[in-house]
């Protein structure tokens, strides 16, 4: 019993006993109930739709057993009289060991995003931007862990920082003028990726441009231009453009005119609107808009015809042009109603003209 009742460091045994018993029981509880947390939110998150009980379980799980048992260890000896250690070197150690997880927490969360942002794109077999993700999730965590440093100098080591801020805002800013442009396709790239104009394989115009984009990447996307040559466009240049994406189109709009004689009877003139009508809606899959006689030009009356084929497909909407030149060819022909040929009368005034007009004048004879 004298030795339970000997003193150690201004603590007798029997309270360090009681201590290391503190400590291990709850480290054990802290285990145990980690454990018990995983597996029935882990349950329970796999019977749910959203994404924040995953979450709470991918932190839980991030949480360190050597965290878990500093955490014990320092409600164990909180309990001693050690005033002076304590707040030398436990609290500093234990304030380092907090900020470590959390840094792990923040660095899976971001990895939580990251992979559920990835196994949506790659259920949909959509391909744009993964790289950019992964880029996005690594900053981050570069960016976490350094701001966890900066607190770790302040608070654990009570290191000025303020002059280490400054530093760094000034070659920050330093290095966003240098690199401006590169910047620019960055942030680009993060709008295309979430505001999503285009995806990988969509068929868009640019400009003069048009083809299917293979690979968006950081600083620049890839273009398969219709005519075969790969065209690589700046990010930044690419969203200052007008983009149209002819993928997400649901229906092509259709224009086209025919230009008939200014000699066609009036009566045949009348009955054209109306075999287009005809011809145009016996098409699959169309919808007749109008068809009118529009106006007279340098060749003949011209007779304009507008359609929607609803659907995007290019080959589907020739198909379907190529069966109604086709059959109005053999309308036309019926009809006995010509195509106006090209064609232009030109008026000449000067001496050339009276003299083709006049003719030769008759010589007077000689003698």
């Amino acid at each position: 019993m004298d030795l339970l009742h000997q003193t150690y460091l201004g603590n007798p045994v029997n309270a360090w006993l009681t201590a290391a018993l503190t400590v291990a029981v709850l480290f054990v509880v802290l285990v145990v109930v980690r454990g018990l947390l995983v597996s029935r939110l882990g349950a329970l998150a796999t019977r749910t739709t959203n994404q924040i009980d995953d979450m709470l379980v991918t932190l839980i799980g991030a949480t360190r057993t050597w965290v878990l048992f500093v955490l014990a260890l320092y409600a164990g000896l909180a309990q001693l009289n050690l005033q002076g250690q304590i707040s030398t070197h436990l609290a500093p150690a234990a304030k380092l060991v907090l900020l470590w997880q959390t840094a792990l927490w923040g660095a899976s969360v971001i990895g939580f995003w990251v992979k559920h942002h990835l196994d949506r794109r790659t259920g949909v077999v959509d391909r744009a931007g993964i790289a950019m993700i992964n880029a996005m999730g690594i900053g981050a965590k570069v960016i976490l862990w350094i701001l966890v440093a900066i607190t770790t100098l302040k608070t654990v080591f009570a290191i000025e920082i303020t002059p280490l801020i400054t530093g760094l805002g000034v070659g920050g800013i330093a290095v966003a003028l240098a690199v401006q442009n590169i910047l620019g396709d960055l942030l680009a790239a993060l709008a295309i990726v979430f505001d999503k104009p285009f995806d990988v394989g969509d068929t868009i115009g640019v400009d003069t441009i048009t083809g299917t984009v293979e690979h968006i990447g950081l600083k620049t996307t890839r273009i398969r231009s219709v005519t075969g040559e790969q065209i690589i466009i700046g990010n930044g240049d690419l969203l200052k453009s007008r983009l149209r994406n002819f993928k997400r189109m649901f229906q092509r709009r259709v224009l086209f005119h025919i230009d008939v004689p200014f000699t066609t009877a009036p009566d045949a003139l009348e009955r054209l609107p109306t075999i287009i009508e005809r011809i145009v809606s016996a098409q699959s899959p169309v919808k007749f808009d109008r068809c009118h006689v529009s106006s007279f030009g340098e060749s003949g009356v011209r007779i304009e015809t507008v359609y929607y084929v609803l659907d995007p497909d290019y080959k589907l909407y020739m198909d379907v042009q190529q069966a109604i030149n086709i059959e109005l060819l053999r309308r036309l022909a019926g009809e006995r109603v010509r195509f106006a040929m090209p064609s232009r009368t030109v008026y000449h005034e000067g001496p050339l003209a009276k003299e083709l007009a006049v003719g030769p004048q008759p010589q007077a004879a000689e003698g």
